[in-house]
C-alpha cells in the first residue's frame, strides 16, 4: 500500500505529537518547576522588557531581571508570611468558640427534628472534644500540614517537591528571562520553512489571547485580594486579611478557589461572629465580589475575547488536573485559550472546505 506525501506527512505530525505528549505525561513531575517557571517568565518578560528598554541598552539585561525576580520572591514570600502565621496564631482562639457552636447546631437540629415529629438525639460530645484538641495544639496543626504535604507527591519524594519548586523555579525564570528572546528564536528556527508564516500568525493571535488573560488576571486577583480583605475587615473578622488575601490568589483557579475562599470565611465567621453576622457578611462581600469581578473587572481587565464557556472551563481543569495533577490545574486555562485559538482556525478551514460546502 502507497502512501501519498500529503498521507506521510499528516503521519508523521501526529507520531511527533503523540511522542511529545508521552513525554510531558511521563516527566510531567520533573517538568513542573519549569512550567511554572515559563508561565512566569511569559506574564513578567514585558515587564523586564520595560526596564530594560528605560536604559536603552546602558544597563545588562540580567540586572533587570535579578530585580524581577527578587521582587516577586520577596512578595511571596511577604504573602505566606502574612497568611501562615495568622492561621496559627488565631486556630486556639477559634478553638475555644467550637463546643457552643456545635452545641448550637446540635439544638437547632434537635428542634427542626421535633417539629416533624422527629425525636433525635445527638450526640457530637468526642467530636467536638477531637475538634477543640485540634485548634488549641499547634503540633497537632503542624502534624496535619506535614500530612498534607505528603499528599502532594507527583512521583517523587516531598523533599525534592520543596527544594524543585523553591531552587528550581527562581533559577528557571531567572534564565528563561535573560534569554527569552534567544530561546523563541530557537523554538521558532524549528518551524518547517515552509509553515512559519502560518505559525508566526497563530503564535501572535495565541500571544496577544494569552498575554490578556495571564496579565489582566494577575491583576484581578490583586484587586479582589484587597476587596475580599478590607471587606472582612470591615466586619471585624480576625482571619480578615488571610482569608482576603487566600481568596484573591486562589482565583487565579476560577469557581474552586473563589468557593474555597467562601468556605473559609464562612467557617471564620460562624466561629467567631456567630451563624447570622456570619451568613451576612459572607453574603455582602462574597456576593458584591463576584458581581465586581464577574460583570466589571474581568470582561475589562481579561476580557472576553478568550470566550471560554464555564462549562468548558469546568472539563480543563479536571482533564488537565487529571493529567498533570496541580500544576496541570494551574496551567489549564492558559493552555486552553490557546487550544481555543487552534480550534477557532481548525472551524474557519472547515467552513473553508470542500467537505463544508460540497
Amino acid at each position: 500500500m502507497q502512501f501519498t506525501r500529503y498521507q506521510k506527512r499528516v503521519a508523521s505530525w501526529a507520531l511527533i505529537i503523540a511522542l511529545m505528549t508521552l513525554l510531558l505525561w511521563l516527566l510531567s513531575s520533573s517538568l513542573a518547576p519549569f512550567a511554572v517557571a515559563g508561565v512566569l517568565a511569559y506574564a513578567l518578560n514585558p515587564l523586564v522588557d520595560r526596564i530594560d528598554g528605560l536604559f536603552r541598552g546602558k544597563m545588562p539585561r540580567w540586572i533587570a531581571v535579578a530585580v524581577v525576580v527578587f521582587v516577586l520572591m520577596l512578595t511571596i514570600t511577604g504573602i505566606f508570611m502574612l497568611v501562615v502565621p495568622l492561621f496559627i496564631k488565631q486556630a486556639p482562639a477559634l478553638g475555644q468558640q467550637v463546643p457552643q457552636l456545635f452545641e448550637n447546631a446540635k439544638d437547632w437540629i434537635e428542634a427542626q427534628a421535633a417539629r416533624y415529629g422527629v425525636r433525635l438525639q445527638l450526640n457530637l460530645g468526642t467530636f467536638k472534644e477531637w475538634l477543640q484538641a485540634f485548634f488549641q495544639n499547634s503540633e497537632k496543626i503542624t502534624q496535619a500540614g506535614t500530612t498534607v504535604a505528603s499528599s502532594l507527591k507527583a512521583g517523587t519524594n516531598v523533599v525534592m517537591l520543596v527544594l524543585g519548586y523553591l531552587t528550581l523555579v527562581p533559577l528557571a525564570l531567572y534564565y528563561l528571562l535573560v534569554d527569552w528572546d534567544r530561546f523563541i528564536g530557537g523554538l521558532f528556527a524549528l518551524v518547517p520553512l515552509r509553515m512559519r508564516d502560518s505559525v508566526r500568525s497563530f503564535a501572535q493571535e495565541a500571544d496577544a489571547v494569552l498575554g490578556q488573560y495571564l496579565r489582566g488576571q494577575l491583576l484581578v486577583m490583586a484587586i479582589m485580594a484587597v476587596f475580599y480583605s478590607v471587606g472582612l475587615m470591615l466586619f471585624g473578622l480576625d482571619l480578615a486579611w488571610s482569608i482576603g488575601i487566600f481568596t484573591g490568589i486562589a482565583m487565579f483557579i476560577p469557581y474552586v478557589g473563589f468557593a474555597m475562599g467562601l468556605v473559609m470565611a464562612a467557617i471564620a465567621g460562624i466561629l467567631q461572629l456567630g451563624f447570622a453576622k456570619a451568613a451576612l457578611m459572607v453574603a455582602v462581600v462574597y456576593g458584591l465580589g463576584q458581581l465586581l469581578e464577574s460583570f466589571y473587572l474581568t470582561p475589562r481587565l481579561v476580557g472576553e475575547r478568550i470566550g471560554l464557556h464555564p462549562l468548558v472551563v469546568i472539563f480543563a481543569l479536571l482533564a488537565f488536573g487529571q493529567l498533570f495533577g496541580f500544576v496541570g490545574v494551574l496551567i489549564a486555562l492558559p493552555a486552553s485559550a490557546v487550544l481555543l485559538v487552534a480550534v477557532r482556525r481548525m472551524r474557519a478551514t472547515y467552513l473553508q472546505s470542500h467537505l463544508y460546502k460540497n
